[in-house]
């Protein structure tokens, strides 16, 4: 698969032009375009990018509100309910975040279900924010139906994401940020949009039956990781997302690429944790150093133990560094949408005409 390599910040205003052409306002579109880089930074392509054309569409078609009233409909304590009137995920999800964060000093911990929401890409990039305000974050999203029930043939859950953040001191902070499923959706629609097959396992089709073909994965269901393990936490971020915000659920939820004539109506569900109400957070940054290096040095002289989200970053500061490498057909997919015409891939800078293949 031939890629070029793009300038991260480049990338992200390219897609930011996208986006604020589509109709969302300037400060909006580089919110959204800064999730999806962040994504493709950290090496999470499926939330990445390749998502513009998609976002492009259903704002073109009048499926997502440009200009949200993101506001909290019911509060109690630390319980907050946040209508996000049909915005954009990424913006519902900010603004959902900025209003738990004010409360945070004197709650200690704030609970906030989200509904009328859409698709908010990468948990990671909000978690990110939060363990920045030294807090700890569980984040839970309810996504289209792609997965069958264990033992059910028709699909009804989503992938319904689940995401958990903390600060580590001097520390890269921990993230887990996963889907219910063995793959994430996004992951097996890249492989269909580069024409490339995906593992076995990832998917049946129709028929129920083992496919390494993404059409006929796209068209059957996504499996859950672990088994009915896998559905049953599933099924616990489904109750969260959906049934504590009142936001659709199951089937009801619009599909974000085929459901082309109504809103999403997507939930989410996330609790903060100000750690300093729990534990002197010098200590616990030191405690979080400790716990990090005893688990590192646990393996054998020849393996690395990995930190959850180590990975992702080391791959954000090498593309950093060195640029972001897009599938070309993702390249080509973003300049027909460029409203001006403009070039991602220009022949005359050095890092983006640096093909390389995957």
């Amino acid at each position: 698969m031939m890629s070029v390599l793009v300038p991260f910040r480049q990338l992200e205003e390219y897609c930011a032009h996208i986006l604020a052409a589509a109709g969302l306002p300037d400060e909006d579109a580089l919110l959204v375009a800064s999730s999806l880089v962040d994504a493709n930074l950290r090496g999470v392509d499926s939330h990445g990018v390749s998502r513009i054309p998609i976002y492009v569409k259903r704002l073109q078609l009048g499926l997502v509100n440009t200009h949200p009233d993101v506001r909290v409909v019911n509060e109690a304590g630390g319980a907050l309910v946040i209508d996000g009137d049909n915005g954009m995920g990424q913006v519902v999800m900010q603004r959902s975040l900025e209003l738990a964060l004010s409360r945070v000093p004197s709650a200690k911990t704030v609970s906030v279900a989200v509904k009328n929401s859409n698709h908010y890409g990468s948990g990671a990039y909000f978690a990110k924010k939060a363990a920045a305000a030294n807090t700890a974050i569980f984040l839970y999203g309810s996504a289209p139906s792609t997965m069958a029930a264990w033992g059910g043939r028709e699909r009804f859950l989503g992938t319904n994401p689940y995401t958990f953040c903390v600060p580590a001191g001097n520390r890269e902070p921990m993230i887990l940020d996963m889907a219910t499923s063995v793959v994430a959706r996004g992951r097996i629609i890249l492989a269909q949009q580069v024409g490339e097959e995906i593992p076995e396992g990832w998917a049946v089709d129709p028929n129920g039956e083992p496919t390494t073909d993404p059409e006929s994965a796209l068209a059957g269901s996504v499996l859950p990781f672990g088994g009915p393990k896998g559905y049953g936490i599933a099924l616990m971020v489904e109750v969260m997302a959906a049934m504590f915000s009142g936001a659709a659920s199951g089937p009801e939820i619009g599909d974000l690429y085929d459901d082309l004539d109504r809103p999403q109506g997507v939930g989410a569900f996330f609790t903060l944790h100000d750690i300093g109400a729990f534990q002197p957070l010098n200590h616990f940054s030191q405690r979080m150093e400790h716990l990090f290096d005893a688990i590192k040095q646990s393996g054998p002289p020849d393996r690395e133990v990995l930190i959850p989200g180590e990975l992702e970053a080391r791959a954000a500061q090498r593309n950093k560094e060195h640029g972001i490498s897009v599938p070309s057909a993702v390249v080509a997919d973003l300049e027909r949408l460029s409203p001006d015409g403009r070039r991602l891939a220009n022949p005359d800078d050095a890092m983006t005409n640096a093909a390389t293949r995957k």
